[in-house]
């Protein structure tokens, strides 16, 4: 580990951490590069663009000090680097940033010491075609949700796997999920959790009209394509939670996995099922 990356929180006690754990480093003789996430605002066009800026390729890895969405924004730094990640959580929950930040220097001692494990997670990537027209390509880690507005009717939302109709899903949205994002919003819409490392695409519809409307799992070969019929109004596609856009019937989604993965590292005794038990309380009296 000659360079490492600090991706940190934009908080004032998460940037203290990240000082102390850069000093730590630099007295082993590592370099260090501290990024701190300043989200843009939602709809954020110059998020929204495919080139954004890129993590140096030269890191050996990036540690995540934060909660889950600070983890997601580090994914949009990373991209395609191939650069490892690791996530350190500094609040009380998250799935992302499995690691309590208490253990930060024992971990980080395996880390330098090359006896963490890689984990490879799959992307998705999702355009917007604008009739026929790309104007926006977005690559996610979790999700792409498509939602209505707080006060918008149910939205009807034509959903096609490899140009095979499947159904209009009349609900109030609808979520495509990674194995890794099945534990974030589609858990809350009753989506399955599914281990990380499986290579598989969830849909999962938000609040059903139609009851027997039910989530879908499918390989990782397929493509979605959703539409929105002429009476969809006030309905946002977001991605990662990150960055989102409105959208009309006059847009197509297509959705498909993304060609690169994501490396995550998991330090020596990390279970993936006693996280999974202890974040949902199961087993509890």
């Amino acid at each position: 580990m000659s360079k490492i990356g600090i991706f940190v929180k934009a908080h004032d006690a998460a940037m203290d951490t990240a000082e102390k754990l850069a000093a730590w480093l630099k007295e082993r003789g590592v370099e260090v590069l501290i990024k701190r996430n300043i989200p843009a605002p939602m709809t954020s066009s110059e998020c929204l663009v495919e080139n954004i800026p890129k993590a140096p390729q030269e890191l050996s890895c990036v540690v995540v000090l934060g909660g889950d969405g600070t983890f997601l924004s580090a994914i949009r730094w990373i991209q395609d680097t191939s650069i490892p990640i690791l996530g350190m959580n500094l609040g009380d929950f998250g799935f992302l940033t499995e690691s309590s930040v208490d253990r930060l220097f024992p971990i980080m001692e395996d880390v330098i010491k090359g006896a963490c494990t890689t984990e490879e997670r799959i992307l998705l990537r999702a355009q917007v075609l604008r009739d026929d027209k790309q104007i926006v390509c977005q690559v996610v880690l979790n999700d792409v949700v498509i939602n209505k507005e707080a006060l918008a009717r149910i939205a009807h939302i034509q959903t096609y796997i490899d140009d095979n109709y499947l159904t209009t899903f009349k609900a109030d949205g609808l979520i495509v999920a990674t194995p890794t994002g099945s534990t974030a919003y589609s858990l809350s819409a009753g989506g399955p959790i599914v281990h990380p490392s499986l290579q598989t695409i969830i849909i999962t519809p938000i609040c059903p009209f139609t009851l027997t409307n039910r989530p879908l799992i499918l390989p990782d070969t397929a493509t979605i394509r959703i539409k929105l019929e002429e009476r969809g109004t006030d309905v946002f596609l977001t991605f990662d939670g990150q960055v989102g856009l409105p959208i009309t019937a006059h847009d197509a989604v297509v959705i498909r996995k993304a060609p690169h993965t994501i490396k995550v590292l998991r330090p020596p005794g990390c279970n993936y099922y006693r996280g999974l038990k202890d974040k949902l309380r199961w087993g509890g009296r």
